[in-house]
């Protein structure tokens, strides 16, 4: 991961090649809310923007909450990406709870992470802005 002028923005750049060997693999970025260990009151916002540009590839975008104790466990959507700078509106509706029984709490929100996994790829994707939006 590193910070840099990638196609002409400055952006957090995540490289990395995925592989299935040793019961499979994945590469990640993540994005903490609140350094401290606390939480990120998101109840005011319907979902997550992100300015990103990704390698045509399809991504999982998961957020995590101080609800879940278990580092597989989150609520996700997948993203796809096209080779050029985009903006995407992830709506908290969408979001899928994987592996625990809990409910998506917008107002425990902790951390937003962007995940490559589950085949064999090179990824590549940019972050150059990510924000809240109504």
């Amino acid at each position: 991961m590193s910070h840099e002028l990638f196609h002409g923005r400055m952006a957090t750049v995540l490289r990395g090649d995925v592989s299935l060997a040793n019961n499979g693999g994945f590469v990640q970025i993540n994005f903490d809310l609140c350094p401290d260990g606390g939480c990120f009151d998101a109840s005011a916002w319907d979902g997550v923007a992100l300015d990103l540009w990704g390698n045509g590839e399809s991504y999982d975008i998961r957020l995590r909450t101080d609800q879940l104790t278990r580092p597989w466990q989150s609520f996700r959507s997948e993203i796809s990406t096209n080779g050029t700078w985009q903006t995407l509106h992830v709506p908290f509706a969408t979001l899928t709870a994987h592996k625990t029984d809990v409910t998506f709490d917008r107002a425990r929100l902790r951390r937003i992470g962007i995940v490559a996994i589950g085949r064999v790829f090179h990824a590549e994707v940019a972050i150059a802005r990510t924000r809240l939006y109504h």
